[in-house]
């Protein structure tokens, strides 16, 4: 009788100690969301009508979906608090927990989370991030002689909002993967990059810039969850403060405000960004492959410590998102220049044909079919010459993978360096070309509206929104960039660089603007979405006592 060949015991390799430290702190999450909790139901009919609203919501909003549910957080949390602020204060009659349910069932009903997993309990811990926010929002004091003292207070309550939907978001999807992904991320990254001059940035500096860049790299995390992020490990009670910490954070909360753009915008900022961005394809991947061990997380560490395991994984992974980032790039496309035919519309009556006419000018078929037709047909195509990355980068992500991974490979230093030479005249030469070429391309823009005979105040508009364009194309082509470990341009990327990064500079600055004056969003807000949710409402209950009214027959 042959003896049965024995299996050849498999080759471990020995982990980095951030991702060792990612695989436990994977583990013990996973274990913790496996508590039994009583999960939240909404009616299935409202759900599907909420749920189109939504899919109308995003070509208005045209965000990714890893930002449209944060989104939508941040509307709910405006039509149910807005109506209760009187001028700058609050009315005495908020119902928080009434606040924190709406939110959540809201969510739920628009598909944003899934219907029968979300704890009740959880609508508790909403309530209490509510209530810490309204007590800031209440209590909080500016100078009396700022004469734009209502509008920065209105500007603080938007900040609010954002923090409190940054939060809320949080306790309601527990974002294990996240969480384990960043933190291995930001160690390994502080570790690899030294700040020159030597001595010229404490660690706890570095580190703080470095999660900044990966935040904005790795998931494309806005300026308020980043501050949020910041708030949490400054005050390690920030989630259920007593009495002597809320009035702390009553005091410092708008200090950190109006200080916020001093730490996000450091002058080193760009640098961490770069380097960041060259790498963050790797912890992508690493997210995708914990995906696979949701089930079975004690089996991951094997998984990673094998070369061969984590190479098909990875493979696997990487081939996965090549092929999604395609679909999202024509979906990203689609929805683009659905919106800025959409926002054309709008500010075509409410703002072009209205100043139009105070002028004594007008717009002809011909004329108005010329305002619509360029900066939707300017944004399909800058967002259809998008390319994925060339095929030989998966090479080269695999080699940088196994660089972070694992203990025994070269470990890639980045250097970031506090003050660089820089040649005088050079920097006055490549600074003359690049607003020369902001100048000749929205002049260039501004003569093909004036020469198609549009008003005068339509041209100078149009111009504008081309900017705004040129800004949404150029964040679509850098999503594009997602899997690339390394910042190799292309001649006709350079070209198309040298063009387009000038105006997207002023289409940044508008769009920040439009933020915060975004009429559409408003019309629909306070319009439409208002009334919306009364119906749904009316539907899930009129539903509910149907099903009790049929359970009673016999």
């Amino acid at each position: 009788m042959e003896e049965k060949k024995e299996e050849e015991p498999k080759e471990l390799l020995t982990l980095t100690k951030q991702v060792d430290q990612m695989v436990h702190s994977f583990e013990v999450g996973i274990r913790e969301t496996k508590k039994k909790e009583t999960p939240m139901h909404v009616d299935e009919i409202a759900s599907r009508i909420a749920k189109f609203y939504e899919m109308v919501r995003k070509v208005i909003d045209w965000k990714e979906d890893n930002v449209l549910r944060r989104a939508a957080i941040v509307r709910i949390l405006k039509r149910l608090l807005f109506p209760k602020i009187s001028g700058v204060s609050l009315r005495p009659d908020i119902d928080t927990y009434r606040i924190a349910y709406s939110v959540t069932a809201d969510l739920i009903r628009g598909g944003h989370l899934p219907n029968d997993e979300i704890p009740q309990e959880s609508v508790l811990l909403v309530e209490t991030a509510v209530k810490k926010y309204l007590h800031i929002l209440k209590h909080a004091s500016f100078a009396t002689a700022d004469p734009l003292l209502v509008k920065r207070k209105i500007n603080f309550t938007t900040f609010l909002i954002d923090l409190a939907a940054c939060e809320i978001e949080e306790i309601l999807t527990n974002p294990i993967k996240e969480r384990a992904i960043i933190q291995t991320m930001t160690e390994l990254m502080t570790e690899r990059i030294i700040v020159l001059p030597e001595g010229s940035m404490n660690d706890d500096e570095k580190r703080t810039h470095v999660f900044i860049a990966i935040c904005r790299t790795l998931y494309e995390l806005d300026d308020e969850f980043i501050i949020y992020q910041l708030l949490k490990f400054s005050y390690p009670g920030w989630h259920n403060p007593d009495a002597e910490q809320l009035k702390k954070l009553t005091e410092e909360v708008p200090k950190i405000w109006k200080s916020s753009d001093s730490i996000l915008d450091h002058p080193l900022a760009r640098q961490f960004y770069t380097i960041c961005e060259r790498v963050d394809t790797i912890f992508m991947l690493l997210g995708d492959i914990l995906d696979k061990y949701v089930e079975e997380p004690k089996k991951l560490k094997e998984a990673l410590q094998e070369k061969n395991e984590l190479t098909k994984l990875a493979t696997e992974a990487y081939d996965k998102r090549y092929k999604t980032l395609k679909t999202r790039l024509v979906r990203l496309a689609i929805f683009s220049t659905l919106s800025v035919f959409l926002s054309n519309w709008v500010t075509f009556y409410i703002i072009e044909v209205p100043l139009a006419e105070v002028f004594y000018e007008g717009f002809n078929l011909f004329t108005a079919f010329i305002d619509f037709l360029i900066p939707t047909a300017l944004m399909f195509i800058l967002v259809a010459i998008i390319r994925p990355p060339p095929e030989q980068n998966a090479k080269r992500v695999l080699s940088t993978l196994y660089r972070f991974v694992y203990e025994d490979e070269k470990k890639p230093l980045f250097e970031v360096r506090l003050r660089k030479r820089r040649n005088i005249f050079f920097t006055f030469i490549v600074a003359f070309l690049y607003f020369a070429m902001m100048f000749l391309v929205l002049g260039g823009v501004w003569y093909i509206f004036y020469f198609f005979k549009l008003p005068i105040t339509s041209v100078f508009f149009d111009t504008f929104t081309i900017a705004l364009t040129i800004f949404a194309a150029v964040l679509i082509r850098n999503k594009a960039r997602e899997l690339s470990v390394d910042d190799r341009t292309t001649f006709w990327e350079f070209i198309l660089d040298m063009f387009s990064v000038p105006v997207a500079k002023i289409g940044e600055f508008l769009a920040a603007k439009w933020k915060e004056y975004n009429i559409i969003a408003i019309l629909f807000t306070f319009l439409i979405e208002t009334p919306f949710v009364v119906v749904l409402d009316f539907i899930e209950n009129w539903s509910q006592y149907l099903k009790e009214r049929r359970s009673e027959l016999h």
